[in-house]
């Protein structure tokens, strides 16, 4: 009897890689995000459909008193920060899959970056800068709860 020799190394003799493992790194964010992102999008839901008058309640003073809130304020943006590096990052994941490596590849992950990072930097400023009640706007262009 021969023995077939093997030149394929074991998991144990193969060369580590030094530095950051990336694609672990993403693939545990998919996974903490997600869990988090659950929590989030449940009690968004929550409290703007079951708490109050529903669906029917919400309209610019909704959201003009809900952001006057720090709370909702951080919620709100920490939802979007997590849905938009969570859907980035699943792009990217399939751009990996579809697309050989090499310049469509990097032209298609810098666009899904750019996408997210502007994203990302709008919808932040629109809620930390949201006011629904501008000082000097004219009386009749402002919502009825403001102070004139």
């Amino acid at each position: 009897m021969t023995a077939i020799e093997t030149s394929a190394l074991k998991p144990a003799d193969r060369p580590r890689r030094r530095g950051v493992n990336l694609e672990k790194w993403g693939w545990i964010y998919m996974r903490a995000s997600g869990v988090v992102l659950i929590v989030l999008i449940f009690g968004h839901l929550f409290m703007n459909l079951m708490v109050g008058d529903g669906v029917k309640a919400i309209d610019f003073g909704f959201v003009g008193g809900k952001w006057a809130d720090p709370f909702w304020q951080w919620w709100d943006v920490l939802m979007l920060w997590l849905a938009l590096i969570h859907g980035a990052n699943g792009m990217r994941t399939i751009v990996n899959d579809y697309t050989s490596p090499g310049v469509v590849q990097k032209v298609l992950k810098g666009a899904l970056f750019a996408a997210a990072a502007v994203l990302i930097i709008l919808g932040t400023l629109v809620v930390f800068t949201f006011e629904p009640c501008p000082v000097g706007a004219p009386a009749d262009l402002l919502p009825s709860f403001c102070a004139a």
